[in-house]
């Protein structure tokens, strides 16, 4: 359904430290790194796409994270969820809800909901049985 995903950062480098990191503890491999653009990018294992891509803005504008905008990030296990959870929020993420399980979903939905250092609001969540 997606090709690609882009989103806007201001500080590159305390971005792309954040986002390494995530991606590393998902397992997703980074496809290209260019700090002249700057951008940088990581795709789904396996396959050319989605892609998921960080970088400043294109028309040079200040980045402005949108209100009501999340994107979401599947993970194999709940314990995963917790670790790149405390990982988001080590690396300058802000809480937006905890680990835990949301009924209100489905029965087995474990997620997490933080802020990245820019103010993306992002979530890790797993959708199986403990």
């Amino acid at each position: 359904m997606l090709s690609h995903v882009f989103i806007g950062v201001t500080d590159f480098d305390r971005a792309y430290n954040f986002y390494a990191a995530l991606f590393q503890a998902l397992g997703l491999p980074q496809r290209f790194y260019d700090a002249a653009k700057p951008w940088a990018d990581w795709n789904a294992e396996g396959g050319a796409r989605p892609l998921f891509v960080i970088g400043r803005p294109f028309d040079g504008h200040t980045h402005q994270p949108g209100n009501g905008q999340m994107i979401a990030f599947s993970a194999a296990t709940r314990n995963l969820v917790d670790a790149i959870y405390a990982s988001a929020i080590s690396l300058g993420g802000v809480c937006e809800g905890p680990p835990g399980l949301r009924p209100q979903y489905h029965a087995n939905y474990y997620g997490a909901y933080f802020h990245d250092p820019d103010g993306n609001k992002l979530c890790v969540v797993c959708h199986s049985a403990a």
